[in-house]
């Protein structure tokens, strides 16, 4: 085991800067998680990067918001500028429940106290930190300050909101993962250049902006609060240049001012992600925390993430909002440097808890011709149906499986990432790629399950999965036929847990209790189930609170009352005694009194 100094963190007090041997910092970053040294957390990712860059940075974690400010003050001012990141998830999903209901823990907090970071913490930071240094640049990170770039809409209170550079007064914001950004940023600062060209930098400025060739120009704030409709169709553009290889510029008009969104880097290289990964991580909270646990770093500690990236499209999800559709993936002596660094952490047993990342199984997966990519703009690579220019071939993150099964002190490696079996049931025209994913298959269920494989069918309803872009549920009953299969070959007692959602664009209550009938049907008691929350920047949460669908602009149902969304989250649990007689009384309600019998019999 590796010994560790309290220099090898980057430091989180002044004493500890003064231990570094340093009288002045370049950048100081603020962040509403605690601080984890790891690749999985994004303030020690931007700290690591600037630290390459010859920076002297410091992480002040969780700062105290309601007293006399002290933890702003405490390190003064930064030669460059303040960072600020909510942290690793929307502040507003990690304190509240889908009911609104205010959570009783933070999972990354040491001890998942519940009380370390305010409501919107890229706001009430910056604002503070505006009001002590209004000279200091203030650029915002993160999730939560990503998924807010525009107009959107937010459940929590209810309101369309704009941009959050708007409501924070931060300089900038730089959007998705932002290794590039960030250290383009530093240099221009250096050189005292101009920085509002930077790609992946959203800006708001009061100066007119001049349309250039190809920008995008999305309807006004204004306009949105006033006409549900435009704010549906401004989404569309928002997520098509998400996840464009060559985007535009995109133009929004906030009262007197615009905001600015410049386009993304194109995707990182192989190159660029190990060097991401390879710095010098101790991989452990910083010692403040001695004796504490924080969930969040529990549940990662002995997992290694192995590309970024995600073409799966799901309508309520933010992944690639946030990091893109196209995958990058890490070379294998990158993923095998990391897999002996976790081997060297005090308690490890041997058993590594998840070789995977935002999908479990889409590890160098790219498109054929890179040209035909390049023009696309479908935010999905597998929705309605896979693309045939995709490469679905499973053998490259076979060999990694294979490699890292046969080091020394590894007894077993599972996959604790989501598995798309839709690319697992894909037929390719290439029987070389049909037999890799037969065979990937056949290994991920006999050595890679940890007792329990965990899917996401999400819905048996057709219509429903379509506004979901996931695929029909047929697909998951093929799925679950090759898994039991299996199973029996190999002697194994491996259970299938699918996960659902209740309450999403366009799913109604009949569709609920149809859900009901088939899981029943399939022998399953359902426990991983969540009723959807609209989170800012997905197609679903547009859909949701506009009733239009971005794409189509045609009317979607959503279920949004309490008494609406509970009457269709009863139906997960129709197998409980105490549900039995609402399900009925509510099937009575709906005239579907074939779905009582088939639930319960006649």
């Amino acid at each position: 085991m590796k010994e560790y100094k309290l220099t090898d963190w980057l430091p989180t007090t002044k004493k500890e800067v003064e231990l570094h041997g340093w009288d002045e910092l370049d950048v100081i970053l603020f962040s509403g998680d605690a601080y984890v040294d790891h690749p999985s957390f994004g303030a020690a990712v931007i700290g690591r990067i600037l630290e390459a860059e010859g920076l002297r940075v410091a992480i002040i974690p969780q700062p105290n918001w309601r007293d006399d400010l002290r933890d702003f003050k405490k390190l003064g001012r930064p030669r460059l500028f303040f960072g600020v990141s909510a942290g690793c998830m929307d502040s507003m999903v990690n304190k509240y429940t889908a009911n609104k209901r205010l959570r009783s823990d933070d999972a990354y907090t040491p001890d998942a106290r519940p009380d370390m970071r305010p409501e919107y913490p890229s706001i009430v930071y910056t604002q503070i930190l505006k009001k002590l240094y209004p000279d200091v640049p203030v650029i915002l990170g993160g999730i939560e300050a990503s998924m807010r770039r525009l107009t959107h809409y937010d459940y929590w209170q209810d309101r369309v909101r704009p941009s959050i550079l708007t409501d924070s007064g931060a300089d900038a914001l730089i959007y998705g993962m932002g290794e590039k950004p960030i250290v383009e940023l530093v240099k221009r600062l250096k050189q005292q250049q101009p920085v509002f060209d930077i790609p992946q930098l959203a800006y708001l400025t009061k100066k007119e902006v001049l349309p250039q060739e190809g920008d995008i120009t999305l309807f006004p704030h204004e306009e949105c609060l006033k006409d549900k409709k435009k704010q549906a169709a401004n989404f569309r553009h928002i997520e098509e240049e998400s996840n464009k290889y060559a985007a535009s510029r995109i133009l929004q008009t906030v009262g007197k001012h615009t905001v600015v969104v410049n386009p993304p880097y194109p995707p990182l290289t192989e190159a660029e992600l190990d060097r991401s990964f390879d710095l010098p991580y101790t991989r452990l909270p910083h010692p403040k925390y001695k004796g504490k646990r924080i969930p969040a770093y529990d549940m990662i500690k002995f997992s290694v993430n192995i590309h970024r990236g995600c073409f799966g499209g799901c309508a309520f999800c933010t992944i690639s909002a946030h990091q893109g559709k196209f995958i990058v993936s890490r070379s294998k002596e990158s993923i095998l440097k990391e897999v002996k660094a976790v081997m060297e952490l005090p308690d490890f047993k041997g058993y590594l808890s998840d070789l995977g990342g935002p999908s479990a199984n889409m590890y160098k997966m790219r498109g054929r011709d890179e040209a035909v990519c390049k023009k696309c703009k479908r935010p999905s690579c597998i929705h309605p149906k896979v693309c045939p220019n995709l490469n679905t071939d499973h053998s490259p993150l076979l060999d990694i499986y294979h490699a890292v099964d046969s080091l020394p002190g590894i007894k077993k490696s599972f996959i604790g990432s989501g598995v798309r079996y839709d690319l697992l049931l894909h037929q390719s025209k290439d029987p070389k790629i049909n037999k890799s994913t037969q065979q990937y298959t056949c290994e991920l269920i006999a050595r890679h399950v940890s007792g329990r494989l965990k899917v996401a069918p999400e819905h048996t309803s057709e219509r429903v999965l379509n506004i979901m872009r996931k695929p029909s549920f047929s697909q998951f009953g093929e799925f679950k036929k090759i898994f039991d299969r299996i199973n029996r070959e190999e002697g194994l007692r491996q259970q299938l847990i699918p996960y659902f959602i209740s309450s999403h664009p366009g799913c109604k209550e009949e569709d609920m209790a149809e859900l009901a009938v088939i899981t029943k049907r399939l022998d399953f008691h359902l426990e991983q189930v969540q009723d959807f929350t609209p989170t800012p920047m997905t197609v679903a949460t547009e859909a949701w609170y506009t009733g239009f669908h971005p794409y189509t602009l045609e009317p979607v149902f959503s279920a949004k009352t309490q008494r609406e969304k509970l009457a269709q989250r009863q139906f997960f649990f129709w197998y409980k005694p105490e549900e039995r007689r609402n399900i009925i009384n509510e099937l009575k309600r709906i005239g579907r009194q074939d779905l009582i019998d088939k639930l319960y019999g006649k």
